[in-house]
C-alpha cells in the first residue's frame, strides 16, 4: 500500500516576508499618525511627545538592555547623534503640530517628499554624485511640493509651514542616519526617543492636562505602535532589498487618506492630490535611478520614523 504524502505548504521566501513586514509596518505608522491626530486635539504636542516616548521605551528598554549600555553611551560621533536626535524630535513635534489642524493626507504629502530632499541634501553635504536625470526628478518633486503647499496669501497656513519644516527635519534625520550607519537601530531610536522625552517635559510644563485612564493608555499605545512599526520595517530591510521595499512607503499616503476620511471626515483637495502624484512619480524615478547607478538603494534612504 502506497502512502501519499500531502503536498508541502508553500514557504514564504525572505523577500516576500520582507514585503509583508514593510506593508504591515507602514500600516502601523499610518495608524499611529491617525491616533496622534486624535490625541493632539485634546492634549498639547509636548504632552503627546512626553507620554508616547515613555510608551516607546516599553519596547526599546529590553532591546537597549540586551545590547548593553555601552552601545548607547559610547555611540560613534556623539555630536552628530545629538544633532540627529534634535532633528528627529523636530520632525515628530512639527508633524503633530501640523496634523492638529490639517488633514492627514495633506501632511503626509509633504513627508512623501523626504527622499527628494535626501537626494538634494546628500549631494550638497555628503558629496554624493547626482546625475542630471535625478536633478530633473528632484526639480519636478519640488514643483509637486509647491503645488501641494498652495503658496498664496489666502491659502498658506501656519500648519502647512509646520508640515514643510517637519518634512525637511525628517530628511535631515535620514541623511544623518546614513552618516551614522554603523550605529545600531536600537541606539539611534533610543537617542531620538530620549530627546523627544526631554522636549516633551520642557514643552508640557505649562500645558499639562492630566489624561483620563483611557487617554493615558492611548498615549502610551502611541509609542508602542510607532516603535513596533519601526522594528518591523527594520527587520524587513534585512530580508528584502531596499530598492524593492522603498516604493511601498507610498502606501502611507493611501492609508492617510483612508484614515483621514474614516475618522475625521477629511478628504485631500484636488490640488494636494495633484501635488502628491507629482511627488510620487519623482520619488519613484529617484529610487529607480539609484538602483540603476548603484545597483541598490542604501537602506537608510527608506524612511523610518517614529511619528
Amino acid at each position: 500500500m502506497t502512502t501519499r504524502l500531502a503536498p508541502a505548504l508553500p514557504i514564504v521566501g525572505p523577500v516576500a516576508l520582507g514585503v509583508i513586514l514593510m506593508l504591515v509596518g507602514d500600516f502601523m505608522f499610518a495608524l499611529n499618525d491617525a491616533m496622534g491626530k486624535w490625541l493632539v486635539a485634546s492634549y498639547s504636542v509636548g504632552e503627546v511627545l512626553l507620554v508616547r516616548s515613555v510608551g516607546a521605551f516599553l519596547i526599546l528598554g529590553p532591546l537597549l538592555l540586551r545590547q548593553g549600555k555601552a552601545a548607547l553611551f559610547a555611540a560613534e560621533r556623539p555630536g552628530l547623534q545629538i544633532t540627529r536626535a534634535a532633528f528627529a524630535t523636530a520632525d515628530t513635534g512639527l508633524f503633530y503640530a501640523a496634523v492638529a489642524t490639517m488633514p492627514l493626507a495633506d501632511v503626509m504629502t509633504f513627508y512623501m517628499a523626504g527622499p527628494i530632499y535626501v537626494a538634494a541634501i546628500s549631494h550638497i553635504f555628503l558629496g554624493e554624485k547626482v546625475g542630471w536625470r535625478r536633478w530633473l526628478a528632484i526639480s519636478v518633486g519640488f514643483v509637486g511640493v509647491v503645488i501641494a503647499l498652495r503658496p498664496s496669501a489666502a491659502s498658506l497656513s501656519l500648519a502647512s509651514l509646520f508640515a514643510l519644516a517637519g518634512s525637511l527635519s525628517f530628511a535631515m534625520t535620514l541623511v544623518l542616519a546614513r552618516i551614522l550607519r554603523k550605529t545600531s537601530d536600537a541606539t539611534l531610536v533610543g537617542w531620538q526617543t530620549l530627546a523627544a522625552l526631554v522636549a516633551g517635559v520642557v514643552f508640557s510644563v505649562t500645558t499639562w492636562e492630566t489624561p483620563s485612564a483611557l487617554d493615558l493608555g492611548a498615549l502610551l499605545l502611541l509609542g508602542v505602535v510607532s516603535c513596533s512599526a519601526h522594528m518591523l520595517i527594520t527587520r524587513s530591510l534585512k530580508l528584502a532589498p531596499a530598492s524593492t521595499l522603498a516604493p511601498l512607503q507610498y502606501t502611507l499616503l493611501l492609508w492617510a487618506a483612508v484614515f483621514g476620511f474614516a475618522f475625521f471626515g477629511n478628504l485631500p483637495t484636488p490640488q494636494v492630490l495633484f501635488g502628491a502624484a507629482i511627488i510620487i512619480v519623482a520619488g519613484l524615478f529617484l529610487f529607480h535611478r539609484q538602483r540603476v547607478v548603484d545597483d541598490g538603494v542604501p537602506p537608510k534612504t527608506v524612511p523610518r520614523t517614529l511619528h
